[in-house]
């Protein structure tokens, strides 16, 4: 019957999961999960030993679970086969497509959210659940066997995506904490949040070991230090899933887990997301892979493939790593799901036709939009043979295990569960009590002089800053939606600001706390607080060029450098998802504070920095450096041994109230340029995008981000190669084609005023054949942070109009291309003013620069830059 659970029938009305938690002699205790870290330690292995632990292959082996998986999978179609290979995206697929795909499953990608609304209600992301599990078990033939979906969603510092959910701290600021205890009960609560929404599968934890914090995903890991990382792995693991071997495993209120990405993505070169690692074989087993012996261990039923290359070979196609390496020596049994498109990334592949990643050991496609596609050419390939039958049904059979493991073939319908719709546990107060905790834990005391703080709460506290009294800033991206750069205080239902928990911490010891973000004040304060830091980002639109924080935009460090010179105390409270560079802005305050990205719950800030009523400390400082704070721009170098050179201050370091520290001296605000280094105007040169600017090839098809050396369009209209020194980028003349160079929004109005242009040092190799336009592309129509100024703007439908397109506004510049001696070097400049002039609304460009053609054409780029004019030329004529 629709809407009743499915039963394993097929062997024993006892529930194998219930199995797997009531046997005590399955899973790990402390003392085996130490022993399965302790080779991680300082010392590299020997270059020849082989460096990969072996794993207990047998941990999610039960023979009541194998039983009832051989006899389902024996019934299957390979269509049927090829349907739980995939997993798209709600933005694609509706819950009427599973009754002829048999998906295997579903996701909510960062963006995607019932109806389109990422700020929809609990009752509308339940709905939503349930009605492709429904769907899923809607069997109107005989013929298909009913397998339940597995809902998945990235909550990965709480159920994030979800208004009024506890948002936690990201993981940045959890390592700085170093309680394993803690984590596993902020990975207990997120299940319990996660499953009232009917949700079964969150794409957490990340057990990135990040080297390069330029990396725009380096909030989402718990430390450079490969232990901490494999402790914090096994305890999140736990605290989602349950201990396995205990009655919690897998029960009600607990979520499938996926750790995250496999791997190598905290180690790309210069710290460029989804770019290629260059490490050792040593140290990419004693580094990077060291959370994921422990969370096999603690029985995690799922990892996720990486994005980033190994000595160029994409981990989504790398056999070795994915069959011989995690299924083989680490005794990997659940299965392995890809990320967004990423099989799109892999030579000779598009996002919708890839056989080598599923022959490399991906069982999983995460295939958010072009689903049904990759669905026939992959059931195609698997007719051909060039799948193999015996990898098809590994893949299979390893989604059908974890399923049964999980409980869906017996777990009700997402709105039958015994937690559904109760939406009370969202955001409650013992949830919230954990997330207010984690933050105190998590601040690092950077500096204190004069004993700055603790603050009394007797007087009168300035509160300043841009993200003084901005929730979106303190939670950061992947909450609400992907980047997190579009939230406003009334998207966090009873959560708190920084501001509102100092005014509270102030008033209850008789005090005030005014709220002034540019720091205006009629009376002199007692102390000021300025909180402030990076502005919400997620994945590659984070990455950075170097580690300085105030390159252009000095307001908050202005602001300190006034209030000081009026004899105010400043404590600086600075919101980051990664240590920076920071020497000015030390210098002008006289205690600072590394908060990270705190969450949802301000007020656990105002439990360390003020006083009781009775001028007690409440709170010590425990928070202790999980990553090195680093010295200059440039990111610190850990040797073999994890110790850090060019560090400011070393992992471990923190001050506390208890041992007062002497007065700091003043740091260094000037550092030495370095060759990682480029103007602010450079967009590409030197063969390399400037971060976090990203290189992009598309054509009718789709778009593919640039990550290796070279990549064709999906057609193969257009494609890049990076060489010595440059790129080169060739039109086939088989149809549109587009290259251009995107990011998150910036406003150009003011270098137009100036007279500023784009500027482009290229050669022409091949004549063109018909029309080139060079030109730019405005922002998203829901808006855009501009990093300019710090503002937040809307685009008008009107804007966007003007804006959208392959390439617009643009100029044809194909007859002085035409007009170029092939082979020589020259430089086409057009004025920004000229974009604005074509009805460009430049407050929010996302792509600054954007060339195409439908003919023939090469040339090669030597650099792309926003620059100041080196000729009095006037606009293109057309």
């Amino acid at each position: 019957m629709i809407g009743m659970p499915v039963r394993m029938e097929r062997t024993s009305p006892k529930s194998a999961a219930g199995r797997l938690r009531a046997n005590p002699g399955i899973g790990l205790g402390f003392a085996a999960l130490l022993a399965i870290v302790a080779p991680l330690g300082n010392a590299a292995p020997p270059a020849k030993a082989d460096p990969w632990p072996r794993g207990p292959n047998t941990l999610l082996i039960r023979p009541e679970v194998e039983a009832f998986v051989d006899d389902l999978l024996a019934k299957l179609t390979l269509e049927e086969k090829i349907g739980q290979m995939i997993q798209a995206d709600i933005g694609s697929v509706v819950p009427s497509d599973l009754h002829d795909y048999k998906l295997g499953s579903i996701l909510a990608g960062g963006n995607a959210a019932p109806g389109g609304d990422v700020r929809a209600a609990p009752a509308a992301w339940l709905a939503l659940t349930d009605a492709y599990a429904r769907a899923a078990l809607d069997n109107p033939s005989a013929a298909h066997e009913s397998i339940p979906v597995m809902f998945g969603i990235d909550a990965v510092h709480g159920h994030a995506r979800i208004p009024g959910a506890t948002v936690f701290p990201h993981n940045v600021g959890l390592g700085a904490a170093h309680d394993t205890e803690l984590i596993g009960r902020i990975g207990r609560a997120t299940a319990e949040e996660v499953s009232v929404t009917g949700v079964d599968w969150t794409f957490a934890p990340t057990v990135a070991v990040v080297r390069d914090v330029r990396w725009g995903r380096s909030y989402e890991s718990y430390s450079e230090d490969p232990r901490l990382v494999a402790l914090y792995s096994a305890a999140m693991v736990t605290g989602l899933q349950g201990a396995l071997g205990s009655p919690d495993f897998l029960a009600p209120g607990h979520t499938v887990s996926s750790v995250k990405h496999f791997m190598g993505d905290g180690g790309t070169q210069g710290g460029r997301d989804q770019f290629d690692n260059h490490s050792s074989v040593e140290e990419f087993a004693r580094v990077h892979a060291a959370g994921y012996p422990p969370a096999i261990a603690a029985g995690v039923l799922t990892v996720m493939a990486s994005y980033n290359g190994w000595h160029g070979v994409k981990m989504h196609a790398n056999h070795y790593l994915l069959t011989d390496v995690l299924k083989g020596r680490l005794g990997f049994n659940g299965f392995v799901v890809g990320d967004w498109n990423a099989q799109e990334e892999i030579p000779g592949c598009t996002k919708s036709d890839c056989p080598a990643v599923v022959r490399a050991g991906l069982d999983m496609f995460m295939a958010p939009d072009g689903w049904k596609e990759l669905y026939q050419n992959t059931l195609r390939h698997a007719r051909s043979g060039a799948i193999p039958p015996a990898r098809i049904d590994d893949a299979v059979r390893r989604i059908l295990r974890v399923k049964v493991l999980a409980g869906l073939f017996e777990r009700p319908l997402p709105a039958q569960r015994p937690d559904a719709g109760h939406f009370d546990v969202l955001g409650s107060k013992a949830h919230r009590a954990i997330a207010r905790e984690a933050v105190r834990k998590s601040l690092v005391l950077l500096k204190n002089d004069r004993g700055t703080l603790p603050l009394s709460p007797h007087g009168t506290l300035l509160v300043a800053g841009s993200g003084a009294d901005d929730i979106g800033q303190q939670t950061g991206g992947w909450t609400i939606d992907w980047q997190g750069a579009h939230n406003t205080n009334a998207d966090f239902p009873g959560a708190t600001s920084i501001f509102a928990g100092l005014k509270a911490a102030m008033e209850a010891g008789g005090g005030t706390a005014v709220l002034s973000p540019a720091g205006n004040f009629a009376g002199k304060p007692t102390a000021a607080v300025v909180v402030f830091g990076e502005h919400p980002y997620a994945e590659f639109q984070g990455d950075r060029e170097t580690l300085e924080f105030s390159t252009e935009d000095q307001r908050e460090l202005k602001l300190m450098q006034g209030l000081r010179a009026r004899g105010i105390p400043v404590v600086a409270v600075f919101l980051s998802g990664r240590p920076m560079w920071v020497n000015r802005e030390l210098n002008a305050s006289d205690a600072f504070v590394a908060a990270w990205l705190p969450g949802s719950e301000g007020e656990g800030i105002a439990d360390v920095l003020v006083r009781s009523v009775d001028e007690r400390v409440r709170y010590d400082f425990s928070g202790r450096l999980s990553f090195s704070w680093p010295a200059t721009p440039t990111p610190v170098v850990l040797d073999t041994s994890d110790n850090a050179t060019g560090a400011l201050h070393a992992r471990g370091f923190g001050l506390d109230y208890a041992h007062p520290a002497g007065a700091s001296k003043p740091l260094a605000e000037t550092a030495a340029a370095t060759a990682a280094w480029q103007p602010a105007g450079i967009l590409f040169a030197g063969a390399r995008v400037r971060a976090p600017w990203s290189i992009y090839v598309s054509d009718s098809s789709a778009e593919v981000r640039l990550t290796t050396a070279s990549q064709p369009s999906p057609t193969g209209a257009v494609a890049i190669a990076l060489k010595p020194g440059v790129a080169r980028v060739t039109w086939a003349g088989t149809g549109s084609g587009v290259v251009r160079i995107g990011g998150r929004p910036v406003d150009l109005r003011a270098l137009a005023a100036r007279g500023d242009v784009l500027s482009v040092r290229l050669k022409v190799e091949r004549a063109p054949t018909s029309a080139v336009s060079l030109g730019i592309r405005c922002g998203a129509p829901y808006g855009a942070y501009v990093p300019a100024d710090g503002s937040r703007t809307k685009l008008s439908a009107a804007t966007w109009e003007q804006c959208k397109g392959p390439v617009a506004p643009a100029f044809d510049v194909g007859p002085v291309l035409a007009s170029k001696v092939p082979g020589s070097w020259s430089t086409l400049e057009i004025p920004l003013s000229c974009f604005a002039g074509k009805g460009a609304d430049l407050t929010a460009v996302e792509a600054p620069f954007a060339m195409s053609t439908q003919g023939a054409l090469a040339v090669t780029i030597a650099n792309v830059r926003i620059a100041r004019a080196t000729d009095a030329g006037g606009c293109p004529t057309q």
